[in-house]
């Protein structure tokens, strides 16, 4: 890579010429009027907070209009109306959404092991599906839900929001053109601090078997008596989430493929533990996992770890990170961060190297390595509407336009399941095999 390529990519903005295209569709779309013809009819299917905060979200993208919302909870139904208007459709039932044909698409915010049977049955409808991540429950359901929106030939975008981001595009503009130098080694991760960071959600007083489908929520998983806990903090269970691989790792997972063009690692190896909610959870409140990734046409072999700490006391960090021969990159939503090694050391200065001597040995300083790095910033240019707002204008431009989206099943299949294969790692005490072209579990 010459000095002059990479000069042309550490440019002071984090906008591309592509955003700015994009961003001036947006202007123009926000301006215009939809008949109902025009407009994308989405209903949501799960109202807990995710599936709110896309909500939100969603309806902020000119010509998308929420006309139906399903969930469990007669509670969240209610405040549905309360929030949307009273004139949505309410229900329990989420074969009443996919079976309308006024709909023309689903936010799938369910709890994890609802995301692939409501994702094929919607597809089938005909209905374009935007699913929240992880996009599958487990490692053997991937497949199936490829091979629904193959068959369909509809939009399906998996919510790992960030992946729609100028950071994450940035970011891939900056290692393709050789910011950091070859890619050897990369990191991220993720602590919590609140309770409800730690998905202590709280439990609606007036939560019973009359006011909450218990039996549809557990009909294709182990049947249990009602229990309100597990039923509104799901995170904590094996039978309904993914622990905090599949809630957090797969984030991470997807910037890292989106940024690199990587199909996911080889190797697999997770532990943990248990160490502070003793509230009778079962999935672990510390994670570590360490990966493998093989050497491609696209990428040199790498390195990667990423952890997470449910009660971490610094009071919450986030961040992806990747290492190179010539620097790092920390990549966020909004912003990108560039360290390069800096080479300002003069062979003739006196302080390159400097002799210490003491306790009978002599130890050398070596000035130019410990030079500070020279650090970049790329920021989003104000009014930027961020990284959950482009997802979904994402997807709802696929929709119209008959496009391609960032974060297709493969794609997010690719993200899920080496996310997923960290929780057998840690539950199974072993190594994980992994093949991320064909897609195929190696070792059982």
């Amino acid at each position: 890579m010459t000095k002059g390529v990479v000069g042309a990519a550490l440019l002071p903005s984090i906008v591309t010429a592509k955003d700015r295209k994009r961003n001036l569709e947006e202007l123009v779309r926000s301006g215009q009027k939809y008949s109902a013809n025009d407009q994308i009819q989405v209903a949501l299917i799960g109202a807990g907070g995710m599936g709110t905060a896309d909500t939100n979200t969603a309806i902020t993208v000119p010509g998308i209009k929420l006309v139906a919302v399903c969930d469990l909870y007669d509670g969240r139904l209610a405040t549905a109306k309360t929030k949307w208007g009273s004139d949505l459709t309410t229900t329990r039932e989420y074969k009443d959404i996919i079976n309308r044909k006024d709909i023309d698409a689903v936010i799938i915010a369910t709890p994890d092991h609802w995301h692939k049977d409501i994702s094929i049955a919607a597809m089938n409808s005909g209905k374009h599906v935007y699913c929240e991540k992880p996009m599958v429950h487990d490692i053997t359901e991937g497949p199936a839900v490829i091979a629904a929106q193959n068959k369909n030939k509809v939009i399906m975008q998996v919510g790992s929001q960030g992946m729609s981001s100028l950071g994450n595009e940035k970011g891939r503009q900056l290692l393709k053109d050789g910011a950091i130098g070859q890619l050897n080694y990369a990191e991220a991760f993720y602590a919590r601090m609140s309770p409800t960071g730690a998905w202590q959600y709280p439990i609606p007083p007036d939560a019973s078997p009359a006011n909450v489908g218990w039996d549809r929520f557990v009909e294709n998983t182990n049947k249990r008596p009602f229990d309100p806990t597990r039923f509104f903090r799901w995170r904590n269970y094996r039978d309904y989430g993914t622990g905090v691989s599949g809630d957090l790792f797969v984030h991470l997972f997807s910037s890292l493929h989106f940024v690199t063009g990587s199909l996911g690692p080889d190797k697999i190896m997770a532990t943990g533990g248990l160490r502070y909610w003793k509230d009778g959870r079962e999935v672990p409140d510390v994670m570590l996992g360490m990966f493998d990734y093989p050497e491609t046409k696209i990428h040199p072999a790498f390195n990667l770890s990423l952890r997470v700490n449910f009660i971490d006391g610094t009071g919450g960090t986030n961040y992806l990170r990747m290492v190179g021969s010539e620097g790092s990159m920390t990549v966020e939503w909004d912003k990108v961060t560039v360290f390069r090694n800096s080479d300002h050391s003069d062979p003739n200065d006196p302080l390159t190297q400097t002799k210490i001597t003491g306790a009978g040995k002599e130890y050398v300083y070596d000035r130019k390595s410990m030079m500070p790095p020279g650090k970049m910033e790329y920021t989003a240019e104000p009014g930027y509407k961020g990284a959950h707002f482009d997802h979904f204008y994402n997807w709802a431009s696929a929709i119209r336009n008959k496009g391609k989206v960032t974060e297709d099943p493969l794609f997010g299949y690719r993200a899920a399941a080496p996310a997923l294969l960290c929780n057998d790692s840690y539950f199974n005490n072993k190594i994980m095999r992994w093949d991320p072209e064909n897609l195929k579990l190696l070792n059982t």
